[in-house]
């Protein structure tokens, strides 16, 4: 049977799997570490994926590949093929200032209307405008802008800088290619036309650079040196999406080094207060998202603070009662893009002599952490997506106090599947439809059902820690 292989291009790290085309099976995995930082050389970003392909035990016998990376990081490419300045990644947020200034120069009903979305700090377009007023030299060197899956699947295509020996095909910029639903994390592509405004690109750059050629879900961007068909990879959050297999009413709660909600529906979301990125998704449908800058960080900061290990964060957690006795964490260590309030910090509040514990600090974490990401599903929901399950993935799912809590704070059946690479998972799944023309029926195990028991008193009291503290932060959401 072909083996096909997905990866994972994440902020932390390069997660490279490989599965049996047919049925999924898994092969073999591999790793490498991706370095710290909201900008980053895009170099280190090959380097640690040859890295990975090597721990994986290499690609000789792979049949396709597809990559997956992490969305909206901005990739500058000079005439020659190479990179202008160290990309600028979802989570910096230098580029607050410029999101505003591009929403009050169009408005936010017009950018909802012709993308999807509103500016935020994380979207390329609005990396693009700090590139413009703040390095105006670069700004000016800027021949095609790409984003992290496009730049890395062009390398592993054999195109690159016209002096890089492991790029045999040169820097042809006309090569580029994305998917759908990486583009429509750009601000300057629309979902429903599928095509590239112009006008929003040139708004942001001052002019209008080459971008990548947009690819459709099942088509391929041609093949590496050696020979392996290469797939049109996706953005992190619609590679999960499909690998875990979710469908319509499958609301996905994503927690790792941020936190994402996401849903699957037919038709486009057009959000004009900016709460929901209307994206589109892997399969050909659309993928609206919320988006938090602080999540599985959140309890960590804490267990640190407490002296513990996650397993004792928990431990702690599950020994106070639902509500901390009344403490409340709002979660915004590194301010916050839902709501968007880039400057915000985190705030504890209803401190008394009871309720300030050990015990309840780890729950009020855990608790505030899952807040956030259940006031995205309400967003989603008001945007008009029926929300009928919450499947809890990444890093923190597999802490049992997050999937117990996990019950109290959102009002739908959570399933918990068993732990996978779905990022990677996702994209080798690409990689199989591409290779064969045909989508495999691969989905994620159930590990673990929580039913909903909803405390609506600990919603409503994060909520309303949650509004005053936003307003004082100056909230444009």
């Amino acid at each position: 049977m072909p083996l096909v292989a997905g990866v994972d291009s994440s902020t932390q790290s390069c997660k490279v799997v490989v599965r049996d085309a047919t049925t999924g099976a898994l092969v073999r995995t591999g790793r490498a570490p991706h370095p710290d930082g909201t900008e980053v050389d895009p170099e280190h970003w090959w380097v640690a994926l040859q890295a990975a392909i090597d721990d994986a035990g290499g690609l000789a016998d792979v049949a396709a590949v597809s990559i997956a990376g992490q969305q909206h990081g901005m990739v500058a490419l000079d005439a020659s093929g190479r990179v202008i300045r160290p990309a600028l990644l979802w989570n910096d947020t230098r580029s607050a200032d410029a999101a505003a200034a591009l929403t009050e120069e169009l408005g936010a009903a017009e950018y909802a209307r012709r993308t999807g979305l509103v500016p935020v700090a994380s979207f390329t377009a609005t990396k693009l405008r700090w590139l413009r007023d703040r390095e105006p030299e670069n700004a000016e060197r800027v021949a095609a802008v790409a984003l992290p899956h496009d730049w890395i699947t062009w390398r592993l295509r054999g195109y690159g800088p016209s002096d890089a020996p492991d790029a045999p095909l040169g820097p042809d910029l006309d090569a580029l290619t994305t998917d759908r639903s990486d583009a429509s994390g750009t601000a300057y592509w629309n979902p429903e036309t599928g095509e590239v405004d112009a006008e929003l690109l040139d708004l942001a750059l001052g002019r209008t650079p080459r971008t990548p050629r947009v690819l459709g879900p099942a088509e391929a961007a041609g093949r590496t040196p050696a020979g392996a068909l290469v797939a049109a990879g996706a953005g992190d959050n619609a590679a999960a999406a499909l690998g875990l297999g979710a469908g319509q009413g499958d609301a996905v709660v994503s927690i790792g080094t941020s936190g994402t909600v996401f849903a699957v529906t037919g038709r486009p979301v057009h959000d004009p207060t900016g709460a929901v990125a209307g994206f589109a998704d892997a399969s050909g449908a659309f993928l609206p998202l919320v988006a938090t800058l602080n999540a599985a960080r959140v309890l960590g900061s804490i267990a640190s603070l407490l002296g513990v290990d996650a397993d004792e964060l928990a431990t702690l957690a599950l020994a106070a009662e639902s509500g901390a006795d009344g403490l409340v964490l709002v979660p915004w260590f590194e301010g916050e893009r839902s709501p968007d309030v880039p400057n915000a910090r985190a705030q504890l509040s209803g401190m008394s002599l009871a309720s300030t514990t050990r015990e309840n600090l780890a729950r009020a974490a855990v608790e505030g952490m899952l807040c956030a990401l259940a006031d995205g599903l309400d967003g989603i929901r008001r945007a008009g997506v029926v929300v009928e399950r919450v499947l809890l993935i990444g890093g923190a799912a597999a802490n049992p106090a997050v999937r117990e809590i996990a019950g109290r704070v959102f009002d739908v059946t959570v399933d918990v599947p068993e732990p996978s690479e779905y990022v990677a998972d996702g994209a080798a799944r690409q990689a199989a439809w591409a290779l064969s023309g045909a989508l495999p029926a691969w989905s994620a195990e159930i590990a673990t059902s929580v039913p909903a028991r909803p405390d609506g008193a600990l919603r409503e009291r994060y909520r309303d820690a949650a509004d005053a503290l936003a307003a004082r932060a100056g909230s444009r959401a």
